[in-house]
This record gives structure tokens, sequence and C-alpha cells, in this order.
């Protein structure tokens, strides 16, 4: 079985993230008897001059989207997709649009601790975010998250109080774009293929396939 790491460059604010991480997810399964697929998450930040208090999130997206009309449409084919995926986003919930540097940072923490670790910590901020409301720009809700997920509060406590890796972070999100990314989600694969956007389940799993199929034919010529 040939393995594929995928560098994921998302948001956690990025509803089009949520519903592309359900999909791989979906891919994954589909494929996890042919290829081994391996996720690292690397950092995006749609909104870079929001205030670390937020905003308010529902007077800004409709300013940013042309209005609340246009904005409550997307929301409306938004919620419908994530149906098909488990995905129950509750749009109108969501109160405070917060700058989400220290959400990345807690996901480079929670990836020194371990892929398991990162990704359920990813899962968590989307799911609080989209799903429940809550403002992933506060400290208490970053820490309550933290614990949940298997990582010391207390250190996390200290980290987001130090500032610790927001100049990492911020590198990170310089990288990308200077990549060519001004848009996420995107897929990095095997740091030779890109995929951007919420592909189809099927589409997602036909490309790790392919990819796996030329790796496999490459390591031949080699033997």
């Amino acid at each position: 079985m040939h393995t594929i790491n995928i560098d994921l460059v998302s948001d956690v604010v990025c509803p089009w993230c949520y519903l592309g991480k359900a999909r791989l997810e979906l891919a994954i399964a589909e494929i996890q008897d042919e290829v081994s697929v391996i996720v690292n998450w690397r950092p995006y930040q749609l909104n870079p001059d929001y205030p670390p208090e937020g905003v308010d999130h529902q007077a800004e997206l409709a300013k940013k989207l042309g209005g609340k009309d246009k904005m409550d449409a997307i929301h409306g084919q938004l919620t419908e997709l994530g149906k098909q995926v488990g995905i129950n986003f509750h749009f109108d919930a969501i109160k405070r649009g917060p700058n989400t540097l220290d959400a990345h940072r807690l996901i480079h923490w929670a990836g020194t601790e371990g892929r398991e670790q990162q990704n359920a910590v990813v899962s968590a901020l989307f799911k609080a975010n989209f799903e429940e409301g809550r403002n992933i720009g506060d400290h208490a809700v970053l820490i309550d998250i933290a614990s949940a997920c298997g990582l010391d509060p207390r250190m996390v406590e200290q980290l987001l109080a130090s500032g610790a890796d927001a100049d990492f972070i911020r590198e990170e999100i310089e990288a990308a774009r200077q990549m060519g990314v001004n848009g996420v989600p995107f897929f990095i694969i095997d740091q030779r293929y890109a995929v951007s956007g919420a592909q189809p389940v099927e589409t997602l799993a036909n490309a790790f396939r392919e990819i796996a199929a030329e790796k496999g034919a490459a390591q031949q010529k080699l033997n």
C-alpha cells in the first residue's frame, strides 16, 4: 500500500473548509484498503485584520458578501451540502467573527502531540464555530477545546498568554500565499499536486488513487 501526504491549507472560520474536511474524511474511508493518507493541517487566515476581540460576524459577513440576502442564500446552500456529510451548520448562532491566529496556534501545538490530537482539535474548532456558535477567538473557549482533546489546559493557557508561535503561524500563512494559495481549502499532495476547493468525495478518492498508482509505477522503474 502506498502512502500519500496531504498538506491541507485551511481556516477554521471557512465553511467550505469544514465541508472539504468532511468530504476528505469520506474519501479517505473509501480508499483505506488501497491507499494510506497522512493529513497535515496548515494555517490560513481569511480575516487576518480582525482585532483580537473579533467583530460582529453577521454584519461583517453580510457586508463582505454583498448583503444579507446573498449571505442567507449562500448559507442555505452550505446548510444543504453540510447535511449530506453530517455537518449541522448553524450560521445564525455565530455572533462573533474571530481572529483565528490563536486557533491556528492551538492546532500547531496539538500537532506536536500527534496527528490524532491535531485532527481532534481541528474538528472541535470547526464544530464549535459552525455548529455551536462559540467564539473560537476567545482564550477560554480555546483552552476548553484543548482540554477536551487531551492537551494540558494549563500549558495551553500559558502559551496563549505568551504569544508563542504567533510569528511562526504568520510565516506559514505567508509561505502559502507565496505558493499561490489565495483561497481555501487548498490541498497540496506529496508536495507535487494541488487541488483547490471542497471537491466531491469521488473526485478526491480518484485523485488519491491515481497519485498512489503513479508513485507505484515510479518505484517499479527504479527497481
